[in-house]
């Protein structure tokens, strides 16, 4: 009876979600390629979609899929609201080389914050 009460939580969360985007099933259901018969019984509690289906639904209401299954809002967190997350949210846009580039700077600033800070740590020992 729990997983059928967690169901039902879970289909009235996704559906203010996608109501609060002004959304018909329809319309949310050809956003993630699932025919809107399939959404309803998200919705109604009847079905729990699969992980990969979570991370399709949370991408288009523009929400974490924690907070899709928990409601736990991701304002909680403190990178949520900085400036960093958004860009991130942004590099998803870019093609899979231009994200490769990306990470490969991001590694040589972290590396180099290491070693400046190991530097600055054995000048102070000496």
């Amino acid at each position: 009876m729990q997983d059928e009460a967690l169901r039902k939580v879970f289909g009235a969360r996704l559906k203010g979600l996608r109501k609060q985007k002004g959304w018909a099933q329809k319309e949310l259901a050809g956003r993630v390629g699932i025919r809107f018969q399939q959404l309803n019984k998200y919705e109604s509690g009847l079905n729990t979609p699969p992980a990969d289906m979570l991370v399709k639904l949370a991408d288009a209401l523009g929400v974490t899929v924690d907070y899709l299954l928990t409601g736990n809002p991701v304002e909680d967190s403190p990178l949520a609201s900085s400036r960093l997350f958004r860009r991130f949210k942004m590099l998803e846009a870019l093609n899979a080389d231009d994200q490769e580039t990306v990470i490969k700077v991001i590694d040589a600033l972290i590396a180099k914050e290491r070693v400046t800070a190991a530097l600055t740590a054995v000048d102070a020992a000496a």
